[in-house]
């Protein structure tokens, strides 16, 4: 029994050994995997990762890209982008932190309001103005802000299926408090990922439904870029901060004034869309809001038509103000 006492400890350690080896390991194989696809702007000391395509001829407008969580610009790309692309300048970033875009130590780097100040920095130097921003998912945190505190650069929003508003019981004060200790960074490091990374097939398929995820997402999006150890801290840290970002920022939203737009499924179990996106829309003045029936947290696999008709009729509003608004549903 003394014996046994005495060797979890050791055992313990061996496991968090290994588990280190893994993920630096798997770190390095996936960076080399999944390199960068786009060019890097220099910003308040980070280096940002982002795309900039579009058509041949003058482009009808300006659309800015933000991804999710444990995710970045290829997946943008690929469910948007490159359609957006055939008439319109579409900047699509890899969030700080993510993908291969740079962020500084610390838990306040993780703030939605410091992502939005380094994207929309990148922008000004890009010479972007009256831009469509789109944020899914976690990025819903940020699109407000780029409304709320960016205005030379954001000509209108759309939130897609993503996180607006505080919920029950999601004060995470813990979390926030573990992530951001010795004890979390440790984790991290050894032990989180090997763990997530078992847990993947069950994300994907509840990422998805109600509707089969799409064949090869994981390759072609890029998505084993979340699974290096920075990145998965990024994604950790956005996690802990949001929803507090929320409970500030929402008090808010009455002062947005751009158009703005939210399209969401309602059969999404990964972002309330009862709270999330009719709460949005009543808190900003003549918001639209698309509910889309019998779709989940990725309309723009589910139903790519629906959503790019909203994005461009938020970009043609900006081009010709007498255009019509965007055909709202409840």
């Amino acid at each position: 029994m003394m014996n046994l006492i005495l060797g979890l400890p050791a055992a313990f350690i061996l496991l968090a050994l290994a588990g280190a080896v893994f993920t630096y390991a798997h770190g390095w194989i996936i960076a080399r995997r999944y390199p960068p696809t786009g060019r890097f702007i220099d910003v308040d000391g980070c280096r940002l990762h982002y795309r900039d395509v579009g058509p041949e001829d003058t482009p009808r407008g300006t659309i800015v890209l933000l991804h999710g969580a444990s995710s970045n610009l290829v997946e943008s790309m690929l469910g948007l982008g490159a359609q957006l692309a055939r008439r319109y300048r579409v900047i699509a970033f890899d969030r700080p932190g993510h993908g291969w875009s740079e962020r500084r130590p610390g838990l306040g780097e993780a703030e939605p309001a410091r992502q939005a100040a380094l994207m929309a920095e990148a922008l000004r130097k890009l010479d972007v103005r009256n831009a469509v921003v789109v944020g899914h998912s976690w990025s819903g945190t940020i699109v407000p802000l780029f409304a709320l505190d960016h205005r030379d650069v954001t000509g209108a929003i759309l939130v897609l299926a993503g996180i607006t508003t505080p919920w029950p019981g999601g004060y995470v004060g813990w979390f926030r408090r573990f992530i951001s200790s010795w004890a979390g960074w440790l984790a991290i490091r050894t032990l989180a990922l090997p763990v997530t990374l078992a847990l993947r097939p069950w994300m994907k398929r509840k990422t998805f439904w109600p509707q089969p995820a799409p064949r090869d997402i994981v390759r072609k999006g890029f998505i084993p870029l979340a699974f290096r150890p920075h990145a998965y801290e990024a994604n950790m840290h956005d996690f802990a901060v949001m929803y507090d970002a929320v409970v500030k920022q929402s008090a808010r939203y009455g002062e947005i004034r751009v158009p703005a737009a939210v399209v969401a499924g309602d059969r999404d179990e990964i972002v309330w869309t009862d709270l999330h996106s009719r709460a949005f829309v009543h808190a900003v003045p003549d918001a639209d809001l698309i509910m889309m029936p019998g779709i989940g947290h990725m309309p723009q696999y589910a139903d790519g038509q629906t959503v790019l008709a909203a994005i461009e009729a938020l970009a043609e509003r900006i081009v010709s103000p007498e255009y019509p608004a965007t055909q709202a549903s409840s």
